[in-house]
């Protein structure tokens, strides 16, 4: 791409992007490292196994407040010496945390790697796990909002991602 004085000006094209070969290589490896909320409640609602658990890396309060139904807990601090007790690491595992603004599901994720697990992160977390309207569990029993129109279809069954 050659550097014109409108791309110098352009703060999106001042970095010219990837070659298509480079980019695709990049975005397959994204896959390989994410997941997101709706790919894993499609799959966890698929009924039978999934062929992965959901691993919540929050605080015993944050879960309390509110988890993916049939999530497993495991603080990130107790990886270390609770994750053989609780994981088989022959099967995947997806962490989540709090949302977009936290980088504990990919601490976990860092954690459960170095520890020989196969390991994804699911973009987006508990919030967006909330916002798209899936159910949850809280210390109280289940629940579920309505999805909130910015991040999820409000008439269709699926974003069509």
């Amino acid at each position: 791409m050659t550097t014109t004085a409108a791309t110098a000006a352009n703060p999106v094209l001042r970095v010219a992007p990837a070659a298509p070969a480079q980019a695709a290589a990049h975005f397959r490896a994204s896959l390989a490292f994410h997941a997101d909320v709706s790919d894993v409640a499609a799959a966890l609602a698929a009924g039978g196994d999934p062929g992965f658990v959901v691993l919540d890396s929050r605080s015993t309060e944050s879960w309390d407040q509110g988890h993916i139904p049939g999530a497993i807990h495991l603080p990130t601090a107790l990886i270390p010496e609770q994750a053989e007790q609780l994981l088989d690491r022959s099967v995947p595992v997806v962490t989540y945390c709090w949302g977009p603004g936290c980088n504990g599901a990919t601490r976990a994720a860092l954690a459960l790697a170095e520890l020989g697990y196969q390991v994804k992160e699911m973009l987006g977390g508990f919030e967006y796990w909330v916002r798209e309207g899936f159910a949850y569990e809280t210390w109280q029993g289940s629940e579920r909002r309505d999805a909130d129109p910015l991040t999820a279809p409000v008439d269709a069954a699926d974003c069509g991602c």
